[in-house]
This record gives C-alpha cells, structure tokens and sequence, in this order.
C-alpha cells in the first residue's frame, strides 16, 4: 500500500470552519440567484463539499472569496446542466375566463437561468453580488470588457424576453 503525502497547512492558516462562517452569507446569495431558493441548499452543500475537499492543497494567497465563487459558480452550471435533462411538472392550464393571466413570480429568474453560462455568471455577480466589473472579470477569468458584454447581451436578452 502506498501513503499519499500528507499536505499540512501552515499553523497561521484559517480553518475551515472560519473559512466557511465567513463566506457562506456571500455564497448562499449568489447560489439563491444563480438555481433559484429552492435549489440552493444543495447546491451550497456540494460548493462546500467540493472546498472541504481541495482545502488541504488552497493557497490563501488572499482570494479564497473568488475561489469559493467559481466553485459555486461551477457547481450552478453543473445543477442547470442536471436540470435541463429533467421531466418538468407541468402546472394546470387557468381556464379561459377573458381575464388576464398573471405571469408567475419565477418569471425572471427562469429568464435568467435560460441564459448562456457566461452570461448568466456575469449577471448573477454583478447585480445579485454587487461586483465591480473588474470584480466579475476577474472571477470569470476574462477582461472587465468581457465582463461588461457579457452583462449586457444578457440584459438584452432578459429585456426582450420579460417584454
């Protein structure tokens, strides 16, 4: 049997627990936003599995807050993945009483998760996460121009779907 190198932390490293108690209120938001509240409790759970388990090999080179984003921001791409392969409940039809039909409250957010990957991180880090471009840039791995064309054919598309 061979022993697996055994990775230590240095001593002035935050635990994970901090790590965790720190960050969650940040991703739960952006979880809630990008799956919608009903998924997103598990989606936190498996982000936070997922950081459990690469924590050991982290560097805190001071941007473990963009690291545990993209991981959360990877695993809502994974859920919508998961998702579009998925039977739908199909809600009853309202009867046709002549009055308007009130769109369902879920309306824009399923307009935000029918929108590409790319996109769809970016508006998620800059409206519900309040980030910089820069900021969302960053965490995309790609310019703050990117950041904002992204945002913007997404608020384009958004405009003229919920039209």
């Amino acid at each position: 049997m061979i022993d697996s190198p055994v990775v230590t932390r240095p001593a002035d490293a935050v635990p994970f627990e901090r790590f965790l108690a720190e960050h969650q209120v940040v991703v739960m938001r952006y979880l809630s936003a990008a799956v919608g509240p009903s998924d997103a409790d598990d989606v936190f759970q498996e982000t936070f599995l997922a950081a459990l388990r690469a924590w050991p090999t982290a560097t805190d080179d001071g941007r473990l807050d963009r690291w545990i984003l993209r991981i959360a921001s990877r695993k809502a791409i994974d859920h919508h993945r998961r998702a579009a392969g998925r039977p739908h409940p199909v809600h009853a039809v309202p009867e046709a009483t002549g009055d308007a039909v009130e769109p369902p409250d879920d309306e824009l957010w399923s307009a935000v998760g029918d929108l590409p990957d790319a996109q769809r991180e970016a508006v998620l880090y800059r409206f519900a996460l309040d980030l910089t471009y820069a900021e969302v840039g960053a965490l995309m791995g790609s310019t703050p121009e990117t950041a904002r064309a992204n945002v913007y054919q997404a608020m384009k598309k958004l405009r003229g779907v919920l039209r």
